[in-house]
């Protein structure tokens, strides 16, 4: 009886009124969760000898990330967890332009964030495997743990184009799921199918530049790889990656 009380009075002195403070938080949460999947999976391919080269184990954490965000914090804020993603929602006007900048600040923090948690989560693995220097490029590079790099043979141009295509067939599959319209997903299998669609678009768009489709995703990561040591290099086009 007391530890229920207890319980009652500590949900109601932690409950957040504030609904864009609830949806603020809820976004970071979900952006938190896909991130920290999504280069934990990175980290396991890159460092790992073993999987060393298993580009599918990548591509299938980062679907899954999508679906485990979504279920996170889908309900409170639309889990957008991607820049793309919530300008699209503007122009469709299904969310407010003034939200707009704030959701992005969200976005990166949490991105930021998680990716402090995958350097201390596999600190002694990244330390060990990069022989104790944070490089961009080389043979034991491990800056592509966090954010994506081309190809030695993608131009910028090429990249560009690379990113504006992935991430346009992800909006518009994306739009076509939820389109209550169209032909309807079961409820509450949403994030499953995303999660499909984000696999089938990384296993093949993946080859140029690592398919990020989110600028979120790749921006909180590089700058904190920018801060963490592996320095200013992480934001040039590097031409050979070893």
């Amino acid at each position: 009886m007391g530890t229920a009380s207890f319980l009652t009075r500590a949900r109601g002195l932690l409950h957040i009124r504030n609904q864009l403070l609830r949806e603020c938080l809820a976004e970071l949460l979900a952006t938190f969760m896909l991130i920290i999947i999504t280069l934990g999976s990175s980290a396991q391919k890159i460092t790992s000898f073993e999987v060393k080269g298993d580009i599918i184990t990548t591509y299938l954490g980062g679907a899954l990330a999508v679906m485990v965000g979504i279920y996170t914090a889908g309900g409170i804020s639309g889990a957008h967890m991607n820049p793309a993603f919530s300008l699209a929602m503007c122009l469709i006007e299904q969310f407010p332009w003034w939200k707009f900048p704030i959701f992005v600040v969200v976005q990166i923090l949490g991105s930021f964030i998680s990716a402090g948690a995958v350097y201390i989560l596999y600190y002694d693995a990244i330390w060990h495997y990069s022989n104790g220097t944070l490089t961009v490029s080389g043979p034991r590079e491990t800056a592509s743990i966090f954010a994506t790099y081309p190809a030695d043979y993608v131009s910028i141009t090429n990249g560009f184009l690379d990113q504006v295509i992935g991430t346009g067939v992800l909006m518009v599959g994306v739009m076509g799921i939820m389109d209550a319209r169209n032909k309807a997903v079961p409820k509450g299998l949403e994030p499953v199918v995303v999660a499909l669609l984000v696999l089938s678009i990384e296993s093949s768009m993946g080859a140029n530049c690592g398919c990020p489709l989110n600028p979120a995703r790749d921006l909180g990561p590089r700058l904190f790889t920018y801060v963490a040591g592996w320095g200013p290099e992480v934001f040039r086009w590097v031409e050979q990656r070893g």
